[in-house]
């Protein structure tokens, strides 16, 4: 069960974020704040008191808290992003939470990471391997996690941009899966909910608290993950995805 979040207003300079989905067009800011204001609504509704942080201009991404920071039932591990320019956010995100959690660890050069590529199933982490998160900080990150008596693997990435792109977790060994982890043999032992390929956004939903926060716009989505009994919210985070954001890299909860 989860109890709080950490969430992160966007600034103005979100219209110059970090995107590989230029097709999309810009960012609108004023749908922006709706639609992250909406976000909140949603994660309030299910039970959770949410810290807002305000914008942080300097840097375009930052409203992507997930990515800077991997919170554990153990310890807390500040990332090293792939993305050079998101560096600096780690910095900003450690001030906040070195004042609430004991057992800050770290990513040290040359490993880099980002918490998009990391997925909770239990004590077991799975480690995507992508542009953004190398061997060198996966293997710091497992290293981490068995001092705390967790666990960690790793998984190559091939087409899409973190683990969480394609994959998210629902708890009671229920995996939402897309594209190329269908047919993965990593994850043959979850009961797979499939969704098509046209809904692949929608791949990156996420679970709380017997909820699940899908984005608004994926009915057969919503559909297969009603049929498993969770109780489905829709949230338009449609002015996020031109950034390559989904849900989940826009709270930390824990």
């Amino acid at each position: 069960m989860f109890t709080k979040a950490i969430v992160r207003t966007p600034g103005k300079s979100l219209v110059n974020g970090l995107s590989d989905s230029k097709h999309l067009g810009t960012p609108d800011y004023s749908k922006a704040i709706i639609q992250h204001q909406q976000y909140i609504e949603a994660l309030k509704s299910c039970g959770l008191k949410i810290t807002v942080l305000d914008p942080c201009e300097e840097y375009p991404d930052s409203t992507f808290v997930e990515d800077v920071a991997l919170i554990t039932p153990k310890c807390t591990i500040m990332t090293r992003p792939g993305a050079e320019s998101r560096r600096g956010e780690v910095t900003k995100m450690t001030k906040t939470l070195e004042s609430q959690f004991k057992n800050l660890e770290y990513i040290e050069s040359p490993g880099t990471i980002e918490a998009g590529d990391v997925m909770m199933v239990g004590d077991h982490y799975y480690v995507g391997l992508s542009e953004r998160t190398n061997l060198q900080g996966a293997e710091q990150l497992i290293a981490i996690l068995v001092r705390y008596g967790l666990k960690g693997s790793t998984v190559r990435l091939k087409e899409v941009l973190h683990l969480k792109t394609g994959l998210s977790y629902l708890e009671n060994n229920k995996l939402v899966v897309c594209g190329e982890f269908k047919n993965d043999p990593v994850f043959s032992g979850f009961e797979q909910i499939e969704i098509p390929e046209s809904e692949s956004y929608a791949a990156n939903c996420i679970w709380v608290n017997d909820n699940v926060i899908i984005p608004s716009g994926y009915p057969i989505t919503k559909q297969k993950v009603s049929a498993t009994g969770y109780n489905v919210l829709e949230v338009d985070v449609s002015e996020f995805k031109k950034l390559d954001g989904g849900l989940s890299c826009l709270s930390l909860r824990y």
